[in-house]
């Protein structure tokens, strides 16, 4: 099968002077993951969730306090795009977005007027997989490692935790450690990162109350208090048995429109099942 079979059309475009406001509007109307980049006719760069959430958290130079409909694209974007032609294997694509530890490639035909006619990504990829029967089960490519993050968690810990261990989502637990979540690359990518002053986003808690004369309760007073990992989490988490087809565990991602399942055994987790390890599958 070849790229143009499975690539996604049409491809939304912006330019590097539009805002990331306007990236992230994009992005949440077309349930999206990327944009390409184009200023007179030629790409530029490109821009994914990934790309916001990582460069936000990390950007430490003045534009940072800026609010985020002033922010241009240019600033986050990442500006080597490698593309793929549309008549090539999907295993080339596959091995393309493996050997450079991308999610996405953008896909050219011959006509030189048009050097843009779709995109293939990870979730594409992961489609044509989800089609195919195959032996191979969740347990046999899972990975092991999970990072769990307390719901009360702050989402500065959870950011450093996700940079710490290079992963792009972590579990949310309890006091029990029961999952209650998840918070991957896009529940950051799509939050408010920053106040007005360009510190951390917050939120106002009441605090604790007293009676009036009356006999009503009034706060005494608000708290500002840092977002927490439950202000932002995914719920309930998506699972999976070990033992499921990974054909099968994928058609339930593509359906659900989730890129990671938990992966449990008597009733304990026991690993991630994530969109990367089909890719790698596929070039096995």
């Amino acid at each position: 099968m070849k790229v143009k079979d499975i690539m996604s059309t049409p491809v939304y475009v912006v330019s590097p002077d539009e805002t990331i406001s306007r990236a992230r509007n994009l992005m949440l109307k077309h349930k999206i993951s990327r944009l390409v980049v184009m200023q007179d006719n030629e790409i530029v760069g490109i821009v994914t969730k990934t790309d916001i959430g990582k460069r936000l958290q990390q950007a430490t130079p003045e534009w940072r306090r800026r609010p985020i409909d002033e922010v241009p694209i240019s600033l986050v974007m990442t500006e080597s795009v490698i593309g793929i032609y549309k008549d090539a294997d999907i295993k080339q694509a596959v091995e393309l977005m493996v050997e450079n530890g991308i999610t996405g490639l953008t896909v050219s035909g011959v006509d030189v007027n048009n050097p843009l006619e779709g995109i293939v990504s990870r979730h594409d990829i992961f489609k044509y997989f989800s089609s195919i029967e195959s032996d191979t089960r969740v347990g046999d490519i899972m990975a092991t490692q999970i990072v769990t993050v307390h719901r009360h968690h702050t989402v500065s810990h959870v950011m450093h935790e996700m940079e710490k261990y290079a992963v792009k989502r972590v579990v949310v637990i309890d006091d029990h450690t029961i999952s209650v979540g998840i918070i991957t690359s896009s529940n950051l990518a799509f939050m408010n990162f920053y106040d007005n002053h360009g510190g951390i986003a917050g939120k106002d808690v009441k605090m604790a109350r007293k009676s009036t004369p009356g006999g009503q309760l009034a706060y005494r007073h608000v708290k500002e208090m840092p977002l927490v990992a439950e202000d932002i989490m995914s719920s309930p988490v998506a699972t999976i048995d070990a033992d499921v087809s990974a054909s099968n565990a994928a058609k339930m991602m593509v359906n659900e429109r989730i890129g990671a399942l938990v992966v449990i055994r008597d009733d304990e987790m026991i690993g991630m099942f994530c969109r990367e390890h089909i890719i790698k599958e596929i070039i096995r």
